[in-house]
């Protein structure tokens, strides 16, 4: 078998391995954190969870197939673990900024509702006092 094939199946199973694992903690250890963000509704935050894992795999998986290919041959085993190094290399840091672009939006909704919490006041108004004419 070709050096290159055994590089691509090589590239192929541990970036595929590697999303699927990062989609599945960033699944399991986000929904606490939507259901925070979207204040305790919990269908809600298993809906929007589900959509941010598919949309999370099909840009992963979908940047995995497009990087696949390589312009040069391999030829020996330190070839195989140069071209590995670098296309793994590339794919961890795509899901690594997949990862923070998430969080820095979810951050960002639970913020702006925070914020609109804050707005309420915490005691109902009591009376009202009409304004007084300035001399």
């Amino acid at each position: 078998m070709d050096r290159t094939v055994i590089a691509y199946v090589i590239y192929l199973l541990v970036s595929v391995a590697l999303t699927v694992w990062v989609a599945r903690t960033l699944s399991r250890n986000g929904r606490v954190f939507l259901a925070d963000v979207l204040h305790g509704n919990e269908k809600l935050a298993d809906a929007v969870n589900h959509l941010l894992v598919v949309g999370f795999y099909l840009v992963n998986l979908g940047f995995v197939a497009l990087y696949l290919s390589s312009d040069e041959t391999i030829t020996d085993t330190r070839g195989v673990f140069e071209a590995l190094s670098t296309k793994l290399g590339v794919v961890l840091l795509v899901l690594g900024v997949m990862h923070l672009a998430n969080v820095y939006v979810l951050n960002r909704i639970r913020r702006r509702g925070a914020m609109e919490r804050e707005q309420v006041p915490p005691v109902p108004p009591q009376g009202w006092v009409a304004p007084t004419a300035q001399a």
